[in-house]
């Protein structure tokens, strides 16, 4: 073969290698999800630009490492530290709609709570935006939510992993608190104006976390989460708990009845963390390790805190 052949057949296989990696890089393709309302949500590539309205769905968002993707959240939004000073497009007055679409966003995460979802899905779905709407009303949907939102940002494995470590965290719980006897447990999450309080009940994530870590209810208060001070204290349960602060539970349990309440006579009256039990995220089964350690300290062996990178 001549020189000048060889020469060209170099040429072309040179450029065949350049163009091989172009031919065979992974193209995005659309992914549709269905979300809590049962509408089906797509987005044409990842995500890059996410809205997260609400802490829960921030955190969600942030546990699969993409804190970065992030250009929006509301007012009440206090944690991953890296989230905090992103601009807001909400807080106690509602949620603006021209606020989140000047972030540019291509996906919108809401949940229907303080009428948010009234608020911003319409106007979403006519901006041609895409907006997720979650639920999380069950401790299994936290996990689900977590994977959903893995599939429709594009680290669908690192979702399915995350959700895998937390369930074997829960099963972890259940194993070490099976058989034992069940204590009776008040959770109180919140006190109102009125002087009703609010309770943790069945069917909730805060009433899967209770059972969760080995407890029953010494109070059903069926679909309404407010009741009275005078019902706690007739339920009498064997451990009281108060997602709060040190010193509002001890300035609860001074009032009139509450100090020959059982817990309280037994020291069993605990604080628990707002944020691992009452906004619903990843964070939430650290705060069920640590509730189980509280209702069955002989058995269960709290999991020691992740080191700071």
């Amino acid at each position: 073969m001549s020189k000048a052949g060889s020469a060209l057949i170099a040429t072309v296989l040179a450029l065949m290698g350049t163009l091989a990696p172009m031919s065979t890089r992974a193209v995005a393709e659309p992914v549709t999800v269905r979300d809590a309302f049962g509408r089906e949500v797509t987005v044409a590539a990842p995500p890059q630009r996410i809205v997260t309205i609400f802490a829960s769905n921030t955190e969600m968002v942030a546990a699969l490492g993409l804190a970065g993707r992030i250009v929006g959240i509301e007012a009440y939004t206090r944690f991953p530290p890296e989230v905090l000073g992103k601009p807001l497009v909400g807080g106690r007055l509602g949620f603006s709609v021209d606020a989140v679409v000047e972030r540019k966003p291509d996906l919108v995460v809401v949940t229907p709570a303080r009428q948010a979802a009234n608020q911003l899905v319409e106007p979403m779905e006519r901006l041609d935006i895409p907006v997720l709407v979650l639920l999380h009303r069950r401790m299994t949907e936290i996990l689900d939510n977590i994977r959903l939102l893995g599939k429709i940002c594009g680290v669908a494995e690192r979702g399915a992993a995350l959700a895998a470590e937390l369930q074997g965290r829960l099963d972890k719980v259940r194993s070490e608190v099976e058989g034992k006897p069940q204590p009776s447990v008040v959770m109180i999450t919140g006190r109102l104006g009125n002087g009703l309080l609010l309770i943790a009940r069945p069917g909730t994530y805060t009433g899967d976390a209770v059972l969760t870590a080995g407890g029953r209810f010494a109070l059903d208060s069926g679909a309404i989460a407010q009741v009275s001070p005078e019902a706690i204290l007739k339920a009498d349960p064997d451990v009281l708990l108060f997602a709060g602060s040190d010193k509002d539970m001890k300035e609860l349990i001074v009032r009139p009845g509450w100090a020959d309440m059982r817990a309280v006579r037994a020291g069993r009256a605990h604080t628990v963390n707002r944020a691992e039990l009452l906004i619903p995220g990843p964070r939430t089964f650290a705060g069920v390790e640590k509730l189980a350690a509280i209702l069955h300290p002989s058995v269960v062996v709290p999991r020691p805190p992740v080191a700071k990178q």
